[in-house]
């Protein structure tokens, strides 16, 4: 952590020399996001923090899974049972795993019966780039967006023709494969992409039947995983003003576990999004879109008995969630837009398991407004939503910015979030309460930051109170009943300085029982650490790049009486690529190369020192 600070200084510190030495990969001042506002805004001036991660940082990453990729970035916490293809929850800004909205192409992801996104399941080979925006936009997207949105954008591709074919192996007997190709014409473009991962895995739990904890068996076995996905996105410009998209994602896995007959050892589990989108603009001043989706996330159980060789069924969890929108941004002025629009969401479930209640309908509308004048700039939303379940829910945001000259920005957003309850906190047999309320927030977000060409840095500082937190009394009943207090702050910085790439990341977060009668006040929220750290170091010089990434996370609890503390750690990536040729591009890396035993989460283990190796043939744009 000390070593990860000290470069966090440099890379803050020397923005004269760094704007003298502009690489190639420099500040990313053209960096667009569409996720904070729902339209087109540069990520320099957003009123609230966003993080772009592309395709090429994707790949000069070689991470092999989403997880990977996320971990010590600005804000995240992860906690992951046992490995690749595990449960992996993710904390942002320290608000629980189900109050981050994650996105797929715009279409909304994850269980409607744990609420829960499946980060571990989705392909980083099928990603073109992440955009991850911290603090509340429920005043935008309705329900989950407490600790902010994490959207998803699958492969589009450049100009012209291009193909790509990779082939990676590693340890724990990984085989990592892709191919693909994207055209890009005058009326329209198409992508097409496949995917397969299987790795022998580790053992993922040191759990005990004995003394039932963890897993609660004694299963000391490797535990593999294995995903196969494909991935197309398409669209077509039917007139100069009107053009129609089209999305699909289905990532297809097998998931092996340590448990037992009754919860089972092994898991098919399918991750399927599919959309569609209208754009009409018939005037710069004007743009409608519509659009309509489709997410589906399955879950079979079963349990494989080695001793007999024999396989049978446990539960089903399938659950979907249909979607349809409508937004119209209507620009009246140079600088001044506003956005009306409307959002309907059928969530489902089909179960093993008998729910009372097995669908709901939510419809939001809301309405946006964005103004420039001169160095300030002003953003201000409002929603509504109609909830089948608990009835209507209003939020709503202000954010507002001042530019200080030589590139510093000052911002200051305030807004209010909520989240619905999950179909396991209603109706779940014997372990549910229909009439729980949606858990509520407000947050107060202060920033500063400079962006010059080729560096940059930024800093937040924040606080989020959440009410009426589902929880449990002291009869176990499924209540509103907790609530939480959450400060934190972040510095994230990026110079480059003589050819290498310095992209530096911090956290601390202070996430905090505030319930007055709870006999956990003022104890840590289980499995976040209040410090996290990242930084990415690379050199290219001819036709080799050498690459270091590392993080750092602080001790964390794992539950919340915090009683069981979980050490702190850090890890060290070392990576290197070699461009054989225009076309063909040798990578390896070494993961966690001084071999850091750690637990994210109690009894689950994590993988020790890893190394991959993989070769890529990308051919010239035609």
């Amino acid at each position: 952590m000390k070593y990860t600070l000290l470069s966090l200084a440099i890379a803050l510190g020397l923005p004269a020399i760094a704007s003298a030495q502009t690489g190639d990969d420099a500040a990313n001042l053209d960096q667009v996001s569409v996720t904070a506002t729902r339209t087109e805004v540069a990520v320099q001036d957003s009123l609230v923090p966003v993080q772009v991660i592309s395709r090429e940082e994707i790949e000069r990453s070689q991470a092999t899974s989403l997880p990977d990729l996320l971990a010590g970035r600005a804000g995240i916490n992860i906690a992951n049972q046992g490995g690749p293809g595990k449960l992996t929850s993710v904390f942002l800004r320290g608000t629980e795993s189900d109050q981050v909205l994650v996105l797929v192409d715009g279409v909304r992801l994850g269980s409607v019966t744990s609420g829960l996104a499946a980060f571990q399941d989705l392909p980083v080979s099928q990603i073109d780039h992440i955009e991850i925006v911290r603090g509340p936009r429920s005043s935008l997207y309705g329900s989950e967006a407490i600790g902010g949105v994490i959207q998803i954008f699958t492969r589009t591709g450049g100009k012209g023709l291009n193909t790509y074919a990779q082939l990676g192996f590693g340890s724990n007997n990984l085989r990592n494969h892709s191919a693909g190709f994207s055209y890009r014409g005058d009326r329209g473009w198409l992508s097409a992409n496949a995917a397969y991962q299987e790795t022998d895995g580790i053992n993922a739990c040191n759990g005990s039947a004995t003394l039932f904890a963890g897993c609660y068996v004694d299963e000391p076995d490797r535990d593999g995983y294995r995903n196969t996905s494909i991935g197309v996105r398409g669209g077509i410009n039917v007139t100069d003003t009107l053009s129609l998209e089209g999305n699909f994602l289905n990532a297809d896995s097998l998931n092996e576990y340590d448990g037992s007959s009754y919860v089972g050892n092994e898991a098919e589990n399918l991750q399927r999004v599919a959309g569609g989108k209208l754009l009409w603009s018939p005037s710069d001043a004007f743009r409608l879109t519509v659009q309509a989706g489709r997410a589906d996330d399955q879950a079979d159980n079963y349990y494989a008995d080695a001793s007999t060789g024999t396989r049978s069924f446990v539960s089903t969890f399938d659950t979907r969630r249909d979607t349809a929108s409508v937004q119209g941004d209507y620009t009246f002025a140079e600088g001044q837009v506003i956005t009306l629009g409307g959002d309907w969401l059928n969530d489902q479930v089909v179960s093993t398991t008998a729910y009372d209640v097995d669908s709901r309908d939510n419809t939001g509308v809301f309405a946006e407004y964005q103004g420039t004048f001169g160095a300030q700039s002003v953003q201000a939303s409002v929603r509504n939503d109609d909830n089948e379940q608990f009835g209507s829910h209003t939020t709503g945001s202000l954010g507002y910015g001042f530019g200080f000259g030589n590139g510093f920005k000052f911002t200051a957003s305030a807004g209010t979030g909520f989240k619905a309850p999950t179909f396991n906190d209603l109706y779940y047999p014997g372990f549910s309460n229909p009439d729980l309320k949606p858990e509520k927030s407000k947050s107060l977000n202060l920033g500063l930051a400079q962006y010059g060409q080729g560096w940059n840095w930024t800093f937040n500082a924040y606080e989020t109170r959440i009410d009426d937190l589902i929880g449990y009394d002291t009869a176990y009943n499924v209540v509103n009943v907790d609530k939480a207090k959450i400060r934190g702050a972040e510095l994230t910085g990026f110079v480059s300085l003589y050819g290498v790439d310095i992209n530096a990341q911090i956290s601390h977060t202070d996430p905090r029982n505030d319930g007055d009668d709870s006999i956990n006040k003022d104890n840590w929220l289980a499995r976040r650490a209040r410090d996290t750290a990242r930084l990415d170091l690379d050199y290219a010089i001819g036709d080799f790049r050498i690459g270091l990434t590392g993080t750092g996370t602080g001790h964390r609890f794992d539950d919340a009486a915090n009683t069981v503390r979980l050490a702190g750690y850090g890890t060290l990536d070392v990576r290197l690529e070699y461009a054989l040729s225009s076309d063909w591009t040798l990578q390896a890396k070494a993961a966690n190369v001084f071999d850091k035993q750690y637990e994210t989460v109690q009894w689950f283990n994590q993988p020790g020192r890893e190394y991959t190796v993989s070769i890529r043939w990308q051919a010239k744009q035609q």
